[in-house]
Order: structure tokens, then C-alpha cells, then sequence
């Protein structure tokens, strides 16, 4: 069976940095990159089902959709364990958002036919919390979200999930094989990679697929297959507090004055 993990390289900023000129993004001499935290879960979580089934034949492919810099992310998860590496690109895939990422994965899943897809819940750099959930419905698979269990023997054809629903609720579901899971944080223990590990990573190929490989139009990919756009990046104007002194009656008197000053800004 075949365990396909998407990754993503994320950016966490520098205390000072600076946008660019666009204000599309951050500029990126100002960024540092690591692979996304939920994605060292999902990882994690396909490297057990491989290691707890050592008589079945497990493979587990991590994949992103990313330039060059990208493949560091790669290197890691081989680092762990992952069997193979992938990596989608081309130029046309500038701009693209959750959607236009989702189609390049569902595409590829199309083509590899995986038994699972472990997806982070979310990405930390941006949240929207959205690509796995968008590959399932592209490939009209059963899915579960924000998995915090999961129990599951390769070759079977349904897999026991614990998913963590709002107000502190959990619900546990039989979910049909092959579907798409997002594995949230603390459902294991991520591994680090070894000495070892990182240096034989160094040396291994990387598959690579441009979106036209996987039959993706041009309207497709990019900022053309995209549902959403950046408009603007920018800091917020930081807000400010004032603390009301005084008796109840003088209390209500100042807050009625910040409401009245309020709204006249607002008009």
C-alpha cells in the first residue's frame, strides 16, 4: 500500500522585517523556513503504520508543491523515513492558493492511486486549513478532519478515526478506504532525523512533475486556477487601551464618551 504525505515549506519571520515593494508578501531575506509543524504529525503518523507492519509492504511518498528552496522540506521527511520524495512545480504556479495546490495533489493522487493521504490540519504560516479537505472533494473520497487518533492495518478497507470537534468534543468514525485524513498536532511524536539519515537525504533523487505532467491546464494552475487572491500584505495599526477609573457612575460616564468618540470616527 502507498501512504502519500503533502508537506509544505513554511516562513516564519525575523523580529524586524520588511514587505515588498508589491505588498504581496513579505520579503523574503527577512524569512526563515522549516517544514510546516502539522506536517511533521502527518508524517510521523504514515512512518508508524509503515514500522508497525514491517510484513506488509508500506510506502510512504511525501510530496509538495513548491520551487527549489522547497526541496529542503523534502529532504527532511527522507531524512525520517519517507521512502520516496515529489516535488510539483512550474513557474505557472506562482500566486496559486489552496485550491489551485489541492488540484496539482489530486491530480497526482490520480495518477499514484495511494491507499491514504495524510494532510496537515493546517499550515502555519497562513491557516486556511483548506488543501486537504479540497483534495477529497476533487477526488470525491471519504475524509476525516483534524484526526487526533487513528487505528488502521494496511490492506484493510475502513480505518477507526478520532477527530476533535468544537467545544472540546470528539467523535470517533469508521471512515471508507482510500481517503483523505488531517492530522492534527499531539497525535504523536515526531521523530527527528538522525546524522545518518540527513546525510544519505543529501544524496537520494527527487521526483519532480510539472503541473502540465499531471494534465493541468494553464487556467488551471497558478494564479488563473485560483479562488482567492492576495490583495495586500501590511501591519496593522496597533490599537490602544485606556483604563476607567473612577466611581460606577463616572465609569459609565467615560465609557459613553469613547462610544460617542468611536462612532464619530467611524462616520
Amino acid at each position: 500500500m502507498k501512504i502519500l504525505v503533502p508537506v509544505k515549506q513554511v516562513a516564519t519571520l525575523d523580529e524586524e522585517f520588511e514587505l515588498q515593494e508589491d505588498e504581496l508578501d513579505v520579503d523574503h531575506d527577512f524569512c526563515e523556513y522549516d517544514i510546516n509543524e502539522w506536517d511533521d504529525y502527518s508524517l510521523e503518523e504514515a512512518l508508524q503504520i509503515k514500522e508497525a507492519n514491517e510484513g506488509q509492504e508500506v510506502e510512504v511518498i511525501a510530496l509538495t508543491v513548491g520551487d527549489d528552496d522547497a526541496e529542503d522540506a523534502l529532504r527532511t521527511c527522507m531524512a525520517k523515513g519517507a521512502d520516496r520524495a515529489v516535488r510539483i512545480w512550474d513557474d505557472a504556479m506562482e500566486g496559486a492558493d489552496p485550491m489551485a495546490i489541492a488540484r496539482a495533489i489530486a491530480k497526482f493522487v490520480e495518477q499514484e492511486k495511494p491507499d491514504l493521504v495524510f494532510a496537515g490540519v493546517q499550515s502555519s504560516d497562513q491557516a486556511f486549513a483548506q488543501t486537504g479537505m479540497q483534495v477529497a472533494a476533487l477526488l470525491g473520497w471519504p475524509h476525516a478532519a483534524v484526526v487526533n487518533n487513528l487505528d488502521y492495518t494496511p490492506g484493510a478497507g475502513t480505518a477507526t478515526v478520532r477527530r476533535e470537534l468544537e467545544g472540546g468534543l470528539e467523535e470517533e468514525v469508521e471512515v471508507q478506504v482510500p481517503a483523505v485524513m488531517t492530522i492534527q498536532l499531539g497525535i504523536n511524536d515526531p521523530r527527528y532525523a538522525s546524522l545518518k539519515g540527513i546525510k544519505q537525504a543529501k544524496s537520494r533523487p527527487i521526483d519532480e512533475y510539472s503541473p502540465a505532467d499531471l494534465g493541468l491546464s494553464e487556467d488551471e494552475m497558478g494564479a488563473s486556477g485560483s479562488l482567492s487572491q492576495v490583495r495586500k500584505v501590511y501591519v496593522p495599526e496597533k490599537g490602544q487601551a485606556e483604563m476607567i477609573e473612577g466611581t460606577p457612575a463616572e465609569q459609565a460616564a467615560r465609557l459613553a464618551e469613547i462610544i460617542k468618540e468611536f462612532k464619530g470616527a467611524a462616520s
